[in-house]
């Protein structure tokens, strides 16, 4: 029928043909058999239950028992970074390289360099797997993940938005269920203040000196990050402050707690106005620590 057909014939066909077996003797190959994390048998659900992972790609549900078992998409897991890492079970590109493309998983992959023995499945490395891959995603890309989870929580905005959080936070971000937590502040303002975060900052002269901050921020037309840090920083050094003190009053009213990138990158995000709310806020619904 001339070689336009062969993508139509049966898989087992085009194996016969390509590696000259005869179908009346078909040969058989499969990956080693993926073990405990401990290297001690084969890898079971019980194994996951008992220490925290998946077993299933899916949530599942027996229909008979209604038993019920985590699913690698909803623990946050992308699919082609569990892939990745499954290729890598039981089988060895002969190079360094550890993140593949699906191409290049099939451009690579060879029988001869899949090994006789087990595979031991390592949950830490799954999770490695699954950060590099969101490491490397642009902002579009994380858009897509990351507006189901703003809706989820109430919150509606644009593309545009929801991915810039995404990817000013992805670097300290290894599963999509961490970017909730990683940039809820961008664009809700805190409801409670991290207690150890206030009991370090919120006292002393410090609440003073963010009244001047929030006057200083007040004058700034252009707030672009370069444009805030250059104007908060010379005034922070015609006052003698401490440049942590500062920022770290400043992180206490903005995000509500001590985690989140440079404070210019949020002032810069949510707006000068948004910013100064926010400053307000805390005056108004946290004493100063004694």
């Amino acid at each position: 029928r001339g070689e336009e057909w062969l993508p139509s014939l049966p898989l087992h066909y085009l194996l016969y043909r390509a590696f000259g077996w005869e179908e009346s003797r078909p040969a058989f190959a499969h990956l080693p058999l993926l073990l405990k994390p401990t290297g001690g048998g084969k890898l079971s659900k019980r194994d996951g239950d008992k220490m925290g992972f998946p077993v299933f790609p899916l949530f599942w549900q027996s229909p008979a028992t209604g038993e019920t078992a985590r699913g690698y998409r909803e623990d946050g897991y992308f699919p082609e970074a569990f892939i990745n890492m499954l290729a890598l079970l039981g089988w060895n590109p002969g190079t360094e390289q550890e993140l593949f493309t699906m191409g290049e998983l099939i451009e690579g992959f060879s029988l001869d360099r899949v090994s006789k023995s087990g595979a031991r499945f390592q949950p830490e490395k799954a999770r490695w797997f699954n950060a590099q891959y969101m490491h490397r995603k642009s902002d579009a890309e994380l858009a897509a993940v990351c507006q189901p989870i703003l809706r989820a929580h109430g919150i509606e905005t644009s593309d545009e938005a929801a991915g810039r959080a995404a990817g000013i936070m992805k670097e300290r971000a290894t599963l999509t269920t961490d970017l909730w937590d990683l940039v809820s502040f961008f664009f809700a303002a805190p409801d409670a203040y991290e207690e150890k975060q206030a009991k370090k900052y919120w006292k002393g002269t410090n609440p003073a000196m963010l009244r001047e901050l929030r006057e200083v921020l007040a004058a700034i037309d252009d707030f672009s990050a370069g444009n805030t840090e250059r104007i908060v920083h010379a005034w922070i050094e015609e006052k003698g402050y401490g440049t942590g003190q500062v920022m770290n009053t400043l992180r206490l009213a903005l995000v509500g707690a001590g985690k989140g990138p440079g404070m210019y990158d949020v002032t810069a995000f949510i707006g000068r106005e948004e910013t100064l709310r926010r400053i307000d806020r805390l005056f108004a619904n946290l004493q100063p620590a004694e």
